[in-house]
This record gives structure tokens, sequence and C-alpha cells, in this order.
């Protein structure tokens, strides 16, 4: 690649997208939609001549845009806003990924498209874009209404479900069939490749970082998180995932730790080069000609996008119990398909699967949606008004008792204690296994290269296989003892609850005995072939297997209570890590008139011992809680004025403190509670 046409063809891109995008930004007019118009302006398709001389370079620095891109929308992802809406966000985005997929797939093969088009047309259509739609929120200062929460979660469902439908699309089109068993494996992968990333790095990365932040390194910071995602979205690639799965996982990952909030401001500048980059070279692929012959099936996708996704949006909010105007907002909201849906066409283009005209009828669709959700957000109130008019009375009636009984119905859910733990356990040992398979499912695809690179393992323990076959054991030991100390429980429980002294009589104590070992048992010869089953291509061949099995079993009972104590000791950081408090955005500044009216000034130490020692300004939410404001910090002889919300206080601090009398007295007892 010569580097004067690189930094040409880079300055071109970059120049034209500016004063697109500030042409657009005159008429109030996504962003987005000014990188694919310089795209399309400065593309091959456009005469008199192309401006790109090179695009596979502008493509591999998409590439780095798209990596980028998922990365940042894990930041933002939050587990925890996910767990709060629960059952709304999942029957939600569940239902209208379900009727998209189906409708997309519908109109493709009306229109006569191969099955792979009309699939690939389905999938691009599920999509929501949380960006596009946060941006609108923002802008029309709708962030802090009751039903964008509603919105937010939902479209992170969604970005969820579709990252995991991109692991399935990749793979049915890699098979090239449609084959239902074909599918669920390759879901089945996804699922397990997930949760096993998720787990361990939910364990390991937080702690790395509350590390790194004792450097006070900004760029210390950024590089390490830059490292993690490229590494886990090269991860993701060698085991046959896209790079957007592995760089979307180390976001939310990362997003989990407390300095995720100073994260995002630092990758913020770097994110929204590459992403511009990235939207260009969708432009760059449009072919004009292309779209002019398929105008009719491009205005029909875009209604049916915006229609279905109204419907089916409104209705799957409503059936998860919720009222009929924050459902009509919903689906009047979640309609633009976006950054996501884009990344679901190219990788058609780039495995081959698709048809050329498709990827322009996904840019298309996706502008015309771009630019009507603004418009039908600003004027929905409008819509919902006429949709309360001309629904008859008795069917607003009973849509208000259905969301009266599902709210009971959520309240009184899991009263039972006998099934509220049997679900618990359930969870936790299908959370254990699968994780071990994607400890083995990992052994596996890197099975060749520790062969060819330890070429002279021992054969006695069968070669390096077995060698990789006794670590990834030993690593899996704690998940597995777990499982099998979860199993006895469960069994036991199950015993209890199915036989009562009123049915067995004296006979209880045995038939109670007969059936928890009779699960165990049964359930532990399961987990052993499951385990030779996922760990079949790493294992030796017969005799050398004798010797791995040997080994891991006698350690097995030599460490059997180390090996409990680790696991619990993961599962208690696993569930701090998950009860920390959400990374909050820096508070916006009050008026100054509204500050200083019967405001005070006063001073307080931390005191060594004190709970808020060691924790950030924006974890103890001294603000939201108090009304009071840390306006500076005086620190050693050195002094913090106006501390950003990730400064972390430390024994010794002398904080002042900004706000009426109560609300000073309020932040003392906040700072000075004792552990």
């Amino acid at each position: 690649m010569n580097s004067n046409t690189f930094l040409q063809d880079l300055a071109v891109v970059m120049m034209v997208a500016g004063l697109v995008t500030v042409i657009l930004h005159q008429f109030k007019q996504p962003v987005v939609l000014g990188y694919i118009l310089a795209g399309l302006i400065i593309g091959p398709h456009t005469p008199p001549f192309a401006l790109i001389h090179d695009q596979n370079s502008i493509r591999t620095l998409a590439d780095l845009g798209v990596i980028l891109l998922m990365f940042t929308l894990g930041l933002q992802f939050n587990l925890r806003t996910l767990r709060n809406l629960g059952a709304t966000a999942f029957v939600a985005a569940s239902i209208e990924i379900l009727t998209m997929v189906w409708l997309g797939y519908q109109i493709g093969r009306l229109f006569g498209w191969s099955k792979m088009d009309a699939l690939f047309l389905g999938a691009m259509l599920c999509i929501t874009s949380t960006t596009i739609i946060i941006k609108t929120f923002g802008e029309l200062g709708l962030l802090k209404e009751p039903f964008a929460k509603m919105v937010t979660g939902i479209s992170l469902m969604e970005d969820m479900i579709g990252i995991t439908l991109t692991a399935v699309l990749s793979g049915i089109a890699m098979t090239g069939t449609l084959e239902l068993h074909a599918v669920g494996q390759t879901a089945g992968k996804a699922v397990i490749f997930l949760s096993t990333v998720l787990v361990v790095g939910l364990l390991f990365v937080p702690p790395l970082f509350r590390y790194i932040a004792r450097f006070k390194s900004a760029e210390t910071l950024l590089v390490v998180a830059l490292g993690l995602c490229f590494g886990t979205s090269l991860l993701a690639l060698n085991l046959g995932f896209s790079i957007a799965l592995g760089a979307f996982l180390i976001g939310v990952i990362i997003g989990e730790a407390r300095e995720s909030g100073q994260l995002n401001v630092l990758m913020e500048p770097l994110r929204d080069m590459f992403i511009a980059v990235f939207f260009v070279s969708v432009g760059l692929m449009i072919n004009p000609r292309l779209l002019l012959d398929y105008l009719v099936p491009t205005l029909v996708v875009s209604a049916a996008v915006i229609a279905g996704k109204m419907l089916s949006f409104t209705f799957g909010t409503l059936a998860a119990g919720n009222s009929l105007r924050n459902s009509l907002r919903v689906g009047t909201s979640l309609l633009p398909i976006g950054e996501l849906s884009l990344i679901i066409a190219a990788l058609g283009v780039s495995l081959n699967v698709t048809s050329d005209f498709l990827y322009p009828i996904a840019v298309c669709v996706s502008a015309i949606t771009m630019l009507a959700t603004p418009y039908l957000i600003r004027h929905s109130d409008s819509l919902i008004n006429w949709v309360e008019r001309i629904l008859p009375a008795r069917v607003t009636d009973y849509l208000e008792l259905y969301g009266r009984w599902t709210q009971r119905l959520a309240a009184g859910q899991s009263s039972n204690l006998a099934r509220q733990l049997a679900r618990k356990w359930v969870w936790q040992m299908g959370l254990n296994i699968a994780l071990v398979t994607g400890l083995f499912l990992v052994a596996t695809a890197l099975a060749d290269r520790v062969t060819s690179w330890w070429p002279s393992a021992p054969t006695w323990i069968g070669g390096a296989r077995g060698v990789m076959w006794i670590g990834i054991g030993l690593l899996a030991l704690p998940c597995l003892i777990a499982t099998v100390r979860k199993l006895q429980a469960l069994a036991m429980l199950l015993a209890e609850i199915s036989v009562t002294p009123a049915l067995a009589g004296k006979n209880t104590t045995a038939i109670r005995g007969l059936i928890t070992n009779v699960v165990l048992i049964a359930g532990t010869a399961v987990l052993v072939l499951w385990l030779l089953v996922v760990s079949a291509p790493i294992l030796p061949p017969w005799p050398w297997l004798l010797v791995p099995l040997a080994i891991v079993a006698l350690l097995t009972v030599v460490f059997w209570r180390r090996f409990i104590q680790i696991h619990a000791k993961a599962q208690f950081s696993l569930r701090e890590t998950l009860a920390q408090s959400p990374a909050l955005p820096e508070e916006t500044a009050q008026p100054l008139s509204t500050i200083l009216q019967n405001a005070q000034l006063e001073v307080s130490v931390i005191a060594d011992g004190s709970r808020s020692v060691g924790r950030l300004i924006r974890e103890l939410e001294l603000r939201t809680t108090t009304g009071a404001s840390i306006v500076a910090i005086e620190r050693a002889g050195t002094n913090l004025v106006n501390p950003g919300p990730d400064e972390e206080l430390r024994a010794g601090d002398r904080l002042f403190l900004l706000g009426t009398r109560d609300q000073i007295a309020q932040a003392r007892a906040v700072l000075q509670t004792r552990v």
C-alpha cells in the first residue's frame, strides 16, 4: 500500500465527510446519514471519476471502525439496567425480532430473491440502532423520560440477541444450509462462547482495571482497554465468530468496571473518527444505478420496517404488562435500523452469500428510517391520542386489567422458597457446564497449533493433546465439583418435595435417600458423558487416556476442598462486580443562582475506616442522595478544584462540601459511615 495514496484517500474521506455532515447539521439530520452520503459522493459509482484510489485500505480502517463501534456499544450496555427491565426487554425484543425476521424473509421471497438473500434481509431489518435512538432522544431532550429507559433497555437486549444472530448467520453462510440442527449447533456454540467470555471476563477484568487506576494514567487505561478489545476480537475470529462479537463482549465486561465512565470519554474521539470511516465505506459500496432498479423493493421494505416495528414493539411491550401509552411510545421510538444492520449486510457481502443489490437496499432503508424516526417521536403524542380515541372503551379496560394482573403476578412470583432454590441451582449448574464447554472449545481450536509447537511432548501422557486435556481439566474442576455439589443439593430438595410423610409413612427417609442417590448418580453420569463428548477432539487415544484420567482424578481427591474454595471465591467476586453501582454520566451543571441560593461551604475530613475510602465520587451518588456537592479536595498539600466523578477518595482527604445546612449534614453522615 503506497503511503501517499493512503494519506490522500484518508484526507478525501475525512474532508468530504466533514463538509457533508456540517451541511446536514444545518437541517438537523443524523450525522450517520452524512457519512453514507459522503461515501456515495466519492465512491467509484459516482461520475465523473472516483476520488478514492485504494478502497481496500479504507475498508481495513472500516473494520477498525466496526471493532471500536461495537466496543463502545458494549461499554454502554448495562447488565443491571437489563436485569431491572427483565421481562419487558426480553419479551418485546424477542417478539420484534421474530416478527421482523419472518416479515423480511417473506418480502424477500415475494420478490423472488434467494433464501440466503431473504434470510439476511430479515436479520438486517430486526435490529434497531441504539446509537441513533440515544442521539435522537438527546437532541429532543427525552433521555430522562420514564419510557426512554424502557426503550434503551429493549434496544440493548435487541443488540445482544442481534450479536448472537450474527454468529448464527456466519455459521449458516459457511455451511450453506438452513437446516435446523446446523442453526441450533451454531447458536449453542455462540451461547457457550458468550457465557464463558462474560463470566471469565467479569472475574478478572474489573480487578485489573482497579489495579491500573492506581497509576492515574489515562493513557495506560486506554491502551490496556484497546489491547483487550483487539485481543478478544482476534479470539472470536479464530473461533469462527465475528470480530464484532468479540469487541462487543469485552466492551460489556469493561463496562462493569467502575473506570468505564472515564474510558468512555477517552474512547469517544477515537471511536468517532473510525466510525466515520466505516459509514463512508458503506457509502462507497452503493451503486445508484442498482438503487433505481430496486426502487420499489426499497420503498416496500422501508414501509414494512416502520409498520412492522411499530406494531411488534407495541404488542411486545403490552404483553409484558406495560400501559398502552408507554407501549405506543416505545413502538414509535424503536424504528431506525443502523450500524449493526449494516454490519450484518456487510457480513453477507464478505462471505459472498448475498446478491449485489441487497447491501445498497439495506443502506437506503437505514437512511429512510433514520430520517423518519425524529418526526415520528415528535408527533408520537398525537398518534397516541388518536389511537386512544378510536379504541373501544372495553379494549382499553381489558388492557388496564391485564397490566394490573401482570404486575401482581410479578410481585407474587417465586414466593415458594423451594422453587426459588431449585431454579437458582439449575441456572448455576447450567452456567458451570457452559463455562467448562467453552474451555474445551477453545482448547479444541488451539489443539493443532499446540501440537505443532510441541511435537516432542511425552507420548506416555498422550502427547501435547494429553497435556492440554489435563490443563483444561484442572481449570474446569472447580466448576465441575460445584456442579456435582449443586446436583446433590437439588436431588435432596426434589426428594424432600416429592416424598412426604403423609404418603410414604415410615419409609419416608429410605425413599428420599433412594431418590437422592438415583438423581445424583444419573446426573453425574450425564455430566461425565457430556465432558467426554466436548473434550473428544483433544482426548488422547487408548491406552494413554488412562494417564490423564488418573492424574485428574488424583488431584480431584487431594484438592477437593481447595477447588470448592476457589469456586466460592470466584462466585463471590462475580456477585461483587455485578453489585457495584452503575457508571453514571457526569451530572449536568445547575444554574449558578440556584446553587448559591441558601448554600454554604463546609469542610469534612475522610476518616480512616470510613466506607467512602477507596470509592469514586460517582459511586457515592452524593448529589443524587443528599443534594450536596464536592467542589474541591485538599490532599497532602495539593488542591483538586471541581474534582471529576472518577476521582477516588482517600483517608485524610479534606472535602469542601457545597449545599444547604441539611444537605451538608446528610452528606457528612454518608461520608463518615464506618465500614
